[in-house]
């Protein structure tokens, strides 16, 4: 079983950075891929970024050119890096994985094998 504990979420102002962490514990497979999505109040759950073990990554529309995904295997960690926030990209913030799917697929279609808890980023404007 697989667990997985997001940090790093906070309010900030438009434009400014966040870094969200995400740790992983238990079992990660060496298939699939892990990554992020986000859910904001009222909304559907929305694919962000994802990493497979080649290294290979995807990222929505949305976020492409502001966030990057990047990985520690060492420390199996997970780990968002946002750029230029905007007041639309308030939202709980969630650290997934999908066993068996491929980057593309975790960010289209945004359901997932196992997640953690969230962290809340708000933008204010």
């Amino acid at each position: 079983q697989v667990h997985l504990v997001e940090s790093g979420g906070a309010s900030v102002q438009a434009g400014g950075s966040l870094r969200l962490s995400c740790v992983a514990s238990g079992d990660i497979s060496n298939n699939g891929c892990w990554g992020w999505f986000r859910q904001a109040p009222g909304k559907e759950r929305e694919g962000l970024a994802a990493v497979n073990s080649r290294g290979e990554t995807a990222y929505a529309p949305s976020v492409k050119g502001r966030f990057t995904i990047s990985r520690d295997i060492a420390s199996n960690t997970l780990y968002l890096q946002m750029n230029s926030l905007k007041p639309e990209d308030t939202a709980m913030y969630y650290c997934a994985g999908d066993s068996s799917g491929t980057v593309v697929a975790f960010v289209l279609v945004p359901q997932y094998d196992y997640q953690g808890r969230g962290t809340q980023v708000t933008v204010s404007s």
